[in-house]
């Protein structure tokens, strides 16, 4: 068994209510008002997060504690009337002692934009925007904010595109985002990375590889089309940002369903027997449910979340965390009795059923766990027991997280 000890330092400035679910203490960060009225302003967020961890099963060569900072990011954004609106975010992921250089010149240590988009607020309720963005389709989870997911971490297999076609979960295009009534939608036109995770090359008769634009020219397999779309039966939520918020901790009454898919004509390529490349397309389609609300008049709280996903990568497809076939998520939270003011606990469990084509065995992932909040999202450790089985493969790992943003 392997036991992780991760330790989060988050310093995060950030904008109302969106990132302050359950915090007594927290007002809002660091926001530079140009005008009385606040319509033209800078808002600055910042954050890292620095992990400590230990592996049982490391050999006796290797350590088995090592550090990791798995985030650094500087976020910004400013409107300069209501109309107008532009954000920059950038930082690094998981530096550590194997990935880190002498001069801090490798492609770890070195800075990349993770979003850089401009928007067109086409009144208070829709918006067209460009540049490097995270108005994804799919599903909640492909959408997904880090900072108050309920479980330890997302489902890793609902990022379903991150680096096949994307840039670290963030497309290359333009979207269009906004409501009608209850409903919610965003949309989005794309272009597919070229050089992608899966740098194989298909082998004659063989299975899919996801690398049609790379192999088969921009012509044919250059755009990805995305949508999600969410209608919400009680309390709307913020769609300023498209970062998806994990539980409320009682602070709103949500109940939402959603549908979402992703497409890439001939994103992936098969080589028949002769070796000739037969393109596949890629089609990705999910349904989800997400209930957050307070549960009676003593601070409890339940968060309960449950999709549906077909994935299709291409014929017999399979690739790290990704393959062709259907997966089932769900997991179910429930925050004690208790005062916002005072510390809080929220026992919850999770499951995943992972089916595929290229495999008769499948991938189960089960989790329990328990979120104890000093202050809301801003101040909580997460204790963890997750345990994965795929055919002969079983893994189990425990894992203390503390995080901490302002």
């Amino acid at each position: 068994m392997t036991c992780r000890f991760l330790i989060c330092l988050i310093v995060f400035g950030t904008f109302g209510s969106t990132f302050s679910q359950g915090s007594p203490d927290y007002e809002g960060g660091l926001n530079i008002a140009f005008d009385e009225n606040g319509k033209k302003y800078l808002r600055i967020i910042s954050w890292a997060q620095v992990q400590a961890i230990y592996n049982g099963q490391a050999s006796d060569e290797e350590e088995q504690t090592s550090f990791n900072l798995a985030r650094a990011r500087i976020l910004m954004f400013s409107q300069i009337n209501e109309k107008f609106l532009i954000l920059t975010h950038f930082g690094l992921n998981n530096l550590n002692s194997n990935s880190m250089s002498p001069t801090g010149l490798s492609d770890a240590s070195e800075l990349f934009f993770h979003g850089v988009w401009a928007q067109y607020n086409l009144g208070k309720r829709h918006s067209v925007g460009a540049g490097l963005h995270y108005f994804n389709g799919i599903s909640r989870l492909n959408n997904q904010s880090t900072l108050n997911i309920m479980t330890l971490d997302n489902n890793r297999q609902s990022w379903s595109t991150v680096g096949l076609s994307d840039q670290f979960g963030r497309h290359l295009g333009i979207y269009a985002k906004g409501s009608l009534g209850k409903l919610q939608y965003r949309v989005a036109i794309n272009d597919a990375i070229t050089n992608g995770l899966d740098d194989r090359d298909p082998q004659n008769g063989g299975s899919a590889v996801y690398a049609g634009k790379r192999l088969l020219g921009s012509a044919d397999s250059g755009k990805v089309f995305s949508g999600y779309f969410e209608y919400s039966f009680f309390d709307m939520e913020s769609d300023i940002l498209p970062y998806k918020v994990g539980t409320y901790l009682g602070g709103k009454r949500i109940f939402n369903l959603g549908v979402g898919f992703f497409t890439h004509p001939s994103g992936s390529v098969r080589a028949d027997v002769n070796g000739v490349l037969e393109p596949e397309d890629v089609r990705i389609f999910a349904v989800d449910a997400f209930y957050d609300a307070p549960w009676g008049d003593d601070g409890s709280a339940i968060t309960a979340y449950a999709t549906y996903q077909h994935n299709d990568y291409g014929e017999d497809y399979f690739f790290l965390a990704y393959g062709t076939g259907n997966m089932a998520y769900g997991h179910l939270g429930y925050l004690l009795p208790g005062s916002v003011l005072k510390t809080r606990f929220q026992p919850y469990a999770s499951y995943a059923l992972n089916t595929y084509d290229a495999f008769e065995n499948n991938r189960t992932i089960f989790g329990i766990g328990a979120n104890t909040y000093f202050s809301g999202h801003n101040s909580k450790l997460t204790l963890e027991y997750r345990h994965e089985s795929f055919g002969d493969d079983k893994l189990g790992t425990v894992t203390l997280q503390a995080m901490i943003y302002l």
